[in-house]
């Protein structure tokens, strides 16, 4: 049977996406593709980039650290790093001036150790708040009620930039609902003009769930097994 390359499954995804993008009235242009990286190695990463692929999402801030060091002569090719997975704080110095986004800001807490660092580093860092929309007891992210609170108080932080939102949905239900509960809150901080500037990014949208996400208003889709196929099995 053939095994397609990652090349090819990025131009499968693209078309999917740019229909998506074509079926919603959107420009395709205003849509990352971001790589879910986690548990690729260098190889694949590099097979990406040479599809087309420039953003990549990493989870896990020691599996972060070796790529990045290892990939650091691609970053003329327009290679770029944001973090999807939660951070703890105690691992915020590590990322600091190596992330183009960091999706998974959850507390004023992360945010404030975050900005601190950022600020003796003499730098801004651009974030997204994370929100378990579902309100998903096994998942981090800030339930929607403290969204809000969230958002006015990142104002004072100088040293970070909130570009918008991120979610992740429940898997197999529900996800558009959430996508478009994540877009709505988006507007309303705009509109209530909570945050000391407008908020234009969405993080949302899986391999399962991308479509859904564009159509709903997706500004970065963060895609990993239709683009690098199925992980490996760990060995038990």
């Amino acid at each position: 049977m053939h095994k397609s390359s990652i090349s090819e499954d990025i131009n499968a995804v693209l078309m999917r996406a740019k229909s998506a993008a074509a079926r919603s009235g959107r420009n395709f242009s205003d849509i990352t593709v971001l790589a879910a990286s986690k548990t690729r190695n260098t190889r694949e990463i590099i097979e990406a980039l040479g599809g087309g692929i420039t953003v990549f999402g990493e989870n896990y801030i020691q599996e972060f650290l070796p790529k990045y060091e290892a990939l650091t002569g691609f970053m003329s090719k327009g290679l770029s790093w944001h973090i999807i997975g939660h951070v703890q704080k105690n691992k915020v110095k590590y990322i600091i001036g190596k992330t183009d986004l960091i999706h998974s800001i959850d507390s004023l807490k992360l945010a404030t150790r975050l900005n601190d660092r950022s600020a003796s580093e003499n730098i801004v860092a651009n974030i997204l708040i994370e929100v378990n929309v579902a309100d998903e007891k096994t998942k981090n992210g800030v339930k929607i009620d403290g969204v809000y609170d969230l958002v006015k108080d990142l104002n004072y932080l100088s040293n970070l930039n909130l570009r918008g939102f991120m979610t992740m949905p429940p898997f197999g239900k529900g996800s558009r609902k959430c996508f478009k509960m994540l877009r709505e809150i988006l507007e309303d901080v705009n509109a209530k003009g909570m945050y000391r500037e407008k908020l234009s990014t969405l993080s949302m949208g899986t391999s399962s769930d991308f479509e859904d996400a564009i159509e709903e208003g997706a500004t970065i889709i963060r895609l990993g097994t239709v683009i690098f196929g199925e992980r490996p099995l760990k060995n038990i």
